[in-house]
């Protein structure tokens, strides 16, 4: 998954990858230079008192790591960058792959979820990725080009190399392989921190309301614990790796000087060359520590990996047709035709044999007991879902054969929960319609019985609006998400339970101010009040998933029992007859 990842965004950059790998190649072969120009330096002129030649090779040496220096620098700029590059361009994919999921896509990954994979996970293979181009690209260079030059300088003393090597990397190997289940269980502990966090802050209220502040403490205290267990076992590999790495490091160095100073008493081996060893000895174990460093970032770096391809790899259930319908020749009919909706993995379908015909210029209210699939019938039109069964048409087009953009400016849904952005009232209202003029967001502010709370706001529509609307009461929430969908002036108005927050002489007003501005368009209503369906020219009675009844509300009421009973619940039979 790591590297087909790699693959995919890595791709567009092979032009700065290969000036990172030229410019470590020439500063890792200039420092591979070094240690044989001092033994030079040492044999040929600190043994014999030759001046002159140590200057003259002391300046070649100060050349060679000034280019060391420049390559060095040049490397890590350009590797820096591509790394952040794929950061940011992996990032924009997972961004733009949500925003084509589903609903029951996003809701099956969840948000703490996909937040962690698009930022944490995101960041562990930008890392890996940047100390790949910072320091495992000259690793291997370093650890073979230094084999190379030890055997050069000495090849009985070489043979160290073979038990040396083989020993530091199994002992790696060994560590590596018990982390990389402990990171997968680390992102997943990731996952939930982030979720218990996202619950407590968005549902303060009920914890302080319920009194359940020591209950939470206690619920992230555990999962807080969890995620630092599997920490510190984490860390407690590391701290064995790096202490076993010096160990193994040191010893080398010990057995190399053992060896060379009887090499050199036997006079088979010269003090320059001795040193050019140890150095090159420590460069190629340095080599394999670098890499070390590298293979404890790739199994947290693979399994964020798998995480970002799960989610870059999951076709949404909502698919945009090969040839979509680009325009319309009628304007605003709404049909659903045996309509089945059924969510994955449960007993019985959600809706069943739905069928329903809402006409431009009528408003068609839909109520129901609580789980009657209200709230799914309307997901169903602007495509949050699609049906699994029967199908829902659009002015006699199927949705699903719709262009997105169409279906979006003919149909425009005020959900159960309205959500307002971070930003002020005007940009906000004009979500739906960029280009809309001052006086049409206030037009639709009166609409919405608005304007009044919104003048009282400091700088009017250019007051601030928090995060999800949370400076501002619920029943404000309600009018502003209603002027919003007022402002993109679609075909098909869909209101689910969009006005349950408001009083019942504030529900009044705006029913009669929308019956006067959207006359002409398709009013589609699901409401739990009576009272706010009551005037409805055609109302649609759902229970557990199936059509019961369909009519007026006087006509309900003498012939279908369900109704009945509901309007009976909030009515007396005077209130309910008049």
């Amino acid at each position: 998954m790591l590297i087909r990842l790699l693959k995919t965004y890595l791709g567009p950059y092979r032009g700065p990858i290969t000036l990172v790998v030229v410019l470590q190649l020439v500063q890792t072969l200039a420092t591979l230079y070094l240690p044989t120009l001092n033994a030079d330096i040492i044999d040929n002129g600190v043994v014999k008192g030759d001046t002159g030649y140590i200057f003259r090779i002391g300046g070649w040496m100060l050349a060679v790591t000034l280019v060391q220096i420049v390559c060095s620098a040049a490397a890590v700029y350009f590797g820096a960058r591509t790394a952040m590059a794929l950061g940011r361009d992996v990032r924009a994919g997972i961004f733009a792959k949500v925003q084509d999921l589903s609903a029951r896509e996003v809701g099956h990954f969840g948000a703490p979820s996909l937040i962690t994979r698009t930022t944490n996970d995101i960041q562990q293979v930008q890392m890996l990725v940047l100390m790949t181009f910072t320091l495992m690209v000259s690793a291997p260079i370093m650890c073979f080009g230094g084999i190379l030059l030890a055997l050069h300088q000495d090849v009985p003393l070489s043979a160290l190399l073979l038990v040396v090597v083989p020993v530091l990397i199994g002992v790696i190997s060994v560590i590596v392989v018990r982390m990389r289940p402990l990171f997968r269980t680390m992102q997943e502990r990731i996952d939930l921190v982030n979720r218990v966090i996202r619950e407590q802050i968005t549902g303060i209220r009920v914890i302080r309301a319920f009194v359940r502040d020591e209950h939470e403490r206690v619920r992230f205290a555990r999962t807080n614990g969890d995620l630092r267990d599997v920490s510190l076992a984490v860390g407690r590999l590391m701290s064995l790796m790096f202490p076993t790495v010096m160990l193994i490091v040191n010893a080398s160095s010990i057995l190399v000087l053992w060896f060379g100073a009887h090499r050199i008493d036997s006079g088979q081996m010269q003090v320059g060359a001795l040193t050019a060893f140890l150095s090159y000895l420590m460069q190629i174990l340095m080599a394999v520590m670098m890499a070390t460093f590298m293979f404890v970032m790739i199994p947290r770096a693979e399994v964020c990996a798998e995480r970002i391809q799960e989610v870059l790899t999951t076709d949404s259930s909502v698919t945009i047709a090969a040839a979509p319908v680009t325009s319309l020749s009628q304007h605003g009919e709404l049909e659903l035709r045996d309509v089945e909706f059924h969510y994955p993995g449960a007993e019985a379908p959600v809706l069943s044999g739905v069928n329903l015909v809402a006409h431009p210029g009528q408003t068609t209210a839909i109520i129901g007991s609580t789980g009657a699939g209200k709230t799914t019938l309307l997901n169903l039109v602007p495509r949050l879902f699609d049906t699994t069964g029967g199908t829902v048409l659009v002015d006699g087009v199927d949705v699903r054969r719709f262009d997105p953009a169409l279906l979006a400016a003919t149909v425009s849904m005020v959900p159960q929960k309205p959500y307002l952005f971070s930003g002020t009232v005007a940009t906000n209202l004009r979500y739906g319609r960029p280009d809309a003029t001052d006086d049409e967001l206030w037009r639709a502010l009166e609409v919405a019985q608005a304007a009044d709370f919104v003048r009282l706001m400091s700088g009017e529509l250019d007051a601030p609006i928090a995060q999800g609307g949370t400076n501002v009461s619920g029943g404000q929430r309600q009018r502003l998400a209603i002027a919003r969908t007022l402002v993109a002036r679609p075909e098909i108005y869909l209101f689910d339970d969009s006005f349950s927050a408001l009083d019942y002489a504030t529900d009044a007003a705006l029913r009669e101010a929308l019956r006067t501005e959207i006359a002409d368009a398709t009013v589609v209503i699901v409401a739990q009040r009576v009272s706010t369906i009551r005037d409805a020219d055609r109302i649609v009675v759902l229970d557990e998933g199936r059509v019961v009844g369909t009519g007026t509300h006087q006509e309900l009421m003498d012939g279908n029992t369900t109704y009945r009973e509901i309007v009976l619940s909030q009515l007396t039979e005077q209130e309910a007859a008049a």
